[in-house]
């Protein structure tokens, strides 16, 4: 299960689209896939240490999980609903399963930790892992241009930021009320 995992990671990062053919009929990627999220969110955690404190550690990572499945789902009902083209054939576990590596590069926001970089870190990160998702939705959906691509994954990244803009607004109390 383990075997193979770090590898996959760095092609992930590496924007290798022949991995996303690979992952499809692997039996033991969805776990691997699982692991890739939680290792990326628990990174993005670590990151903010130094920022924020320990106690923020819990917080971002399950702010990191939480947006990455608000991706995942808009992502995937763009991919495969709204912008589908006819050859478009796959199941929503495996659009899941292929994005979910799209988040190793996000294992960089352990750079976080060291001062004065964490905010470039977590921008090179969204950016990195945006494009990552951009190469696993045109491999997945079998898209012929990677303008669709960009597209759903567009509709899932805007969707992410206003949702979670909507929670985060939620925690903080409103000044003057």
């Amino acid at each position: 299960m383990i075997k193979g995992l770090g590898e996959r990671m760095i092609r992930a990062a590496k924007l290798d689209g022949s991995l996303y053919d690979e992952i499809k009929t692997d039996r033991q990627a969805p776990l691997q896939a699982a692991l890739v999220v939680i290792l990326s969110a628990i990174a993005a955690g670590v990151g903010v240490v130094v920022q924020t404190g320990v106690g923020d550690f819990f917080l971002k990572t399950l702010q990191a999980l939480l947006e990455w499945y608000i991706l995942a789902f808009f992502t995937c009902v763009a991919g495969t609903r709204v912008l589908q083209e006819p050859q478009t054939r796959t199941d929503v576990g495996g659009v899941v399963r292929l994005i979910s590596f799209a988040s190793a590069p996000g294992m960089i926001r352990l750079l976080g930790v060291i001062p004065g970089v964490g905010g470039y870190v977590i921008g090179l990160a969204s950016v990195w892992m945006l494009g990552a998702t951009v190469v696993a939705v045109r491999k997945t959906l079998d898209y012929t241009t990677m303008g669709r691509a960009v597209g759903v994954c567009a509709i899932g990244w805007v969707a992410q930021w206003l949702v979670m803009g909507i929670l985060l607004s939620l925690r903080d109390p409103v000044s003057g009320a």
